[in-house]
């Protein structure tokens, strides 16, 4: 595909959802109280795991679903009660969603003719389309003729011809095997990064969420964890969920009993943060990534049994067990160099306080 990075979208307006809010029934509530605004230019994924409401939230933008209450607005205009097709906006679906009678280009102009917009200018946005996607030698296609990657970057390119307000793409890359989606994640960063509209990105899948997005909205059970840029969410998780929820392989959360103002794991003592109150129990969070074999008189290690490794290519995924005088061990795993016999070893590894994090137990707040 070429890098050009044309803008197809030709309108300026940001999205705004206010206490958006889906309600089913007294149990059934996949949207609780939402509030984001997308601004132009920006590209937002909302993440999260299976039932956490970020398609119905997708589905209510998009003008699918109506909410309970709230309001979804769209540059100055009140969109909530519009019908789909009077909000300007363009969706890319999971199963792509092409008409299998038809060819690339009128897979790419089916739209444009319901519009009733001229013929030279659907000609015009479609060759524009197809030079980005690198699709001029697939026009007379039709779908079934089409690899994945090929039909996906189709579905893209008919959301693009439209110049929507706003861009709408709901797991677009979950059909594709882990080479070509990797690939065509690849494509659609170069091909968003020059639009003006806002994106909004549905995936449970953190790599793409992370490699994708200028902000990524972190949901669970319908409510909304955290709004912030990538780094932010993967350096300082707003609490406990987003943190085992971000990071690959899942960051180390252990249960710690608090003496003075130290935490105790195993035979070692962290110190705990600035806290106004020291509390009887705490959750300490360290990436496996940030855990590294301990050199002599290291100050803040914790020391365990290597019970399993897992080769995962540029690093082994090493498990220890880690004594609890207070009952089952500890578990924590770190990312050492695979060249390494590390089965049935004891390991001491040291720990970075400036790469620590530490939540409440209660709440599961960062503190």
């Amino acid at each position: 595909m070429a890098s050009d990075r044309t803008s197809f979208c030709k309108t300026m307006a940001k999205l705004e959802l206010r206490n958006l809010n889906k309600t089913y029934s007294s149990r059934v509530i996949p949207v609780k109280d939402l509030s984001l605004t997308v601004e132009n230019g920006e590209f937002l994924s909302l993440l999260g795991p299976s039932g956490c409401g970020k398609s119905t939230v997708l589905r209510m933008i998009a003008g699918l679903e109506a909410p309970t209450h709230g309001q979804i607005r769209i540059g100055d205009r009140d969109v909530t009660q519009a019908r789909p097709g009077d909000r300007n906006i363009a969706m890319v679906f999971q199963s792509y969603a092409l008409y299998p009678h038809m060819s690339v280009y009128e897979n790419l102009s089916a739209g444009l003719k319901l519009k009733k917009i001229p013929t030279a200018e659907i000609q015009q946005r479609v060759q524009e389309v197809s030079r980005i996607l690198g699709l001029d030698e697939l026009m007379h296609r039709k779908p079934g003729q089409l690899s994945g990657g090929q039909r996906q970057r189709v579905a893209v390119g008919r959301a693009l011809v439209r110049q929507s307000d706003v861009f709408l793409l709901d797991e677009p890359l979950s059909n594709l095997d882990a080479l070509l989606r990797e690939q065509v994640r690849a494509d659609l960063k170069q091909i968003f990064a020059g639009q003006q509209a806002p994106v909004i990105y549905v995936t449970h899948d953190q790599t793409e969420a992370m490699t994708l997005s200028s902000k990524v909205a972190v949901l669970n059970q319908g409510h909304l964890q955290q709004l912030d840029s990538p780094g932010r969410i993967y350096t300082h998780p707003a609490n406990q969920f987003v943190a085992s929820f971000v990071g690959s392989p899942q960051m180390n959360l252990l249960n710690l009993p608090c003496e003075g103002r130290y935490a105790c794991l195993g035979d070692s003592k962290l110190p705990l943060p600035e806290l106004s109150r020291i509390p009887p129990e705490i959750v300490v969070g360290i990436r496996p990534e940030h855990l590294r074999l301990a050199q002599a008189g290291e100050p803040f290690t914790i020391q365990g049994l290597v019970f399993l490794v897992e080769n995962l290519g540029m690093h082994s995924l090493v498990s220890l067990r880690v004594s609890n005088p207070r009952g089952e061990p500890f578990i924590v795993r770190a990312l050492l160099d695979p060249g390494q016999p590390w089965q049935h070893r004891e390991l001491q590894l040291s720990v970075s306080l400036e790469q620590t994090h530490w939540f409440d137990v209660a709440s599961g707040a960062r503190l």
